[in-house]
């Protein structure tokens, strides 16, 4: 019975706060003006904040140096600081001054949105849910050489998980209202290549072709996304997978620090079925938005201009050892570079927080080079 009472008690203070939410898109904790009540998201390490930390896992980030310059240290995000969509929430002010930032820090104006493995209240979850996990793919088998993770599947059915509870208690209207102005921000298909494609204990190249992997990846893809919808999703952003050719890990594999045209080709395909999709999608499902922001194209023009940027180091991660710093990732209490904020990966597969920012910031206001058909904040607007 006291069980029941609590469960009851969070379902309605998580309703009611994202219903006060949508009504007046305000008071994200601090006075400050919200464009939207809250923020769902789903991928994989690049914005996992801590969803593996308690799980039997290998791909984790819950210890020095990883955090070394976030606001109370390690939380098991993959980065030195902050991630891309902790910066799309809201960026705290102080690493806004420390990256000459003069625009608001704020985007969506919300707080940084807390992981689904910690929050354990209604209150907690005001603001949205963060289900990410490291080596998570949109295929189930994806990432199991680092044991413990949560795939896309079941990300997602642990946010349907939370709205059976709701929804069985106040009904499907009211939560149907609240979801269709929340952001649901979705970045997957990175370890469908690294960790599961391109690894040798799988067998997976053996039965398809380039072409064909990315046919089977976008059929599951649409599936997975047409769930969110099912559940009360409208606004979606998906991130595209970025140049991977050119990470640390990749390099790592050859004498050259080009990148490899291969990879990249690889998973063109990939890109290209995604935007597809997304098209298609905005055509047949009523009432509902998906923009993409192009991950790749973003990471062509930063490696092209990266002195314009403010970088110096393009081809190595800060934290790693061996060719590149990518043959092995950062390790517990190693030593990283100093000048963070000079280096685009943090380590063998991971951007550096100043990466993140500046991606962050280009989908949240840029054009239809990197973010379309229209960006973050036209999509809060609608």
């Amino acid at each position: 019975m006291a069980d029941e009472l609590r469960i009851f008690s969070w379902t309605i203070s998580f309703v009611v706060f994202l219903l006060v939410n949508v009504a007046t898109c305000q008071d994200a904790g601090d006075g400050r003006m919200s464009l939207v009540p809250a923020m769902f998201i789903f991928g994989d390490s690049l914005i996992d904040n801590g969803n593996n930390n308690n799980l039997p896992s290998f791909a984790k980030a819950n210890y020095f140096p990883y955090g070394i310059d976030f606001d109370g240290g390690p939380t098991g995000r993959f980065s030195n600081g902050y991630t891309m969509v902790d910066e799309i929430a809201s960026l705290p002010p102080k690493v806004a001054v420390r990256f000459a930032y003069t625009s608001p820090a704020e985007l969506l104006g919300l707080p940084l949105i807390p992981a689904h493995s910690q929050a354990s209240s209604g209150d907690q979850m005001r603001f949205g849910v963060n289900y990410a996990s490291a080596a998570a793919g949109i295929l189930d088998n994806t990432g199991r050489n680092f044991v413990g993770r949560i795939p896309f599947n079941q990300q997602i059915q642990n946010f349907e998980s939370t709205l059976d509870q709701i929804t069985d208690n106040l009904g499907a209207p009211d939560v149907a209202q609240a979801l269709a102005k929340c952001m649901f921000f979705v970045g997957m298909g990175s370890n469908d290549y690294l960790n599961n494609y391109l690894m040798p204990n799988y067998d997976t190249k053996n039965h398809y072709n380039a072409q064909q992997f990315a046919n089977l990846l976008v059929q599951q893809y649409t599936q997975q996304l047409m769930r969110l919808y099912n559940l009360g999703a409208r606004k979606f952003v998906i991130g595209g997978v970025g140049l991977m050719g050119c990470i640390p890990s990749i390099l790592a594999q050859k004498n050259t620090n080009v990148c490899s045209e291969e990879v990249n080709q690889l998973v063109l395909p990939f890109s290209n079925n995604v935007k597809s999709m997304l098209s298609n999608l905005n055509v047949n499902l009523p009432g509902s938005k998906f923009i993409y922001i192009d991950i790749k194209n973003m990471f062509q023009d930063l490696l092209t201009n990266y002195r314009r940027y403010g970088f110096s180091v393009i081809n190595r991660g800060c934290c790693g050892i061996g060719r590149n710093r990518g043959q092995i990732t950062c390790l517990p209490m190693q030593t990283p570079c100093p000048n963070r904020d000079q280096y685009i990966f943090w380590d063998a597969f991971h951007p550096t927080e100043a990466v993140n920012i500046l991606f962050a910031r280009k989908a949240f206001n840029g054009g239809p080079d990197v973010v379309y058909p229209i960006n973050i904040q036209q999509l809060a607007s609608l």
